[in-house]
């Protein structure tokens, strides 16, 4: 009997730079995946509505319209990832297109090791409906069991306040993906507290003090400058 393939991953590129596109289509096809391109918002909605798209690269500066915008209306008919292709100075509009529905971004310019790092951890969240099904996420030495609401390191309980735990909670069932400072406190505090960031850095920080080898140095709670904060978890590791 023939193993059955795994399908063929297909990656729609929405971005109008050649140089870029012809990029990605070399080395995503290098690592087995179908590509499609548009160069445009409009040749990329009619792609995307003719053809069964896994996940989405999307460049925010479209010759044709807001890539935002474009992200937003994705979003409102499918749940596949959706991945931001973004300038460096575009801090404002990463922010604007992971609160309409992206699931991440990748900065240029970006190296190919992490576009297909942060491609696989799209992938792989995107197969469960939700991580609360996993007995547990490894932290660094730390375990978080979200079912049993319990956070151990080096094989003793962590106390965390019930404020903590929500936050943690909250960047767990985003694991790998970036969200931003605003999803976070609305999510965590309630959206009367959007703008409070300075909660976020306090509670941040005394979830690094609990849960970082090296709190001054993290390398699981991870701040996105001017963007908000990444949970890595062992198996989601991209560095």
């Amino acid at each position: 009997m023939n193993p059955v393939r795994p399908r063929v991953v297909q990656v729609l590129v929405i971005e109008d730079d050649p140089a870029i596109r012809q990029l990605l289509r070399t080395t995503l096809e290098a690592e087995g995946h179908a590509v499609h391109e548009a160069a445009t918002a409009r040749d990329g909605r009619t792609l995307a509505g003719n053809r069964r798209i896994d996940v989405y690269l999307v460049d925010l500066g479209l010759p044709d319209g807001d890539g935002v915008a474009l992200i937003r209306e994705l979003r409102g008919w499918t749940q596949r990832p959706i991945l931001v292709l973004s300038a460096r100075t575009q801090e404002a509009q990463k922010v604007e297109a992971l609160d309409a529905g992206a699931d991440d971004f990748v900065t240029k310019p970006f190296g190919v090791a992490e576009l297909h790092a942060r491609l696989r951890v799209a992938l792989r969240h995107a197969s469960q409906t939700t991580l609360e099904g996993e007995a547990a996420l490894t932290v660094g030495p730390a375990t978080v069991d979200l079912s049993a609401k319990t956070v151990q390191r080096d094989g003793e309980q962590v106390h965390l306040t019930a404020t903590q735990w929500r936050l943690l909670e909250v960047l767990c069932r985003h694991a790998g993906r970036v969200v931003t400072a605003r999803q976070l406190l609305r999510e965590v505090w309630g959206p009367g507290h959007a703008d409070q960031a300075h909660y976020l850095r306090i509670y941040i920080r005394q979830l690094r003090q609990k849960l970082e080898a090296d709190p001054a140095h993290p390398v699981h709670l991870v701040t996105e400058t001017g963007v908000g904060y990444r949970l890595v978890i062992d198996n989601d590791s991209i560095g």
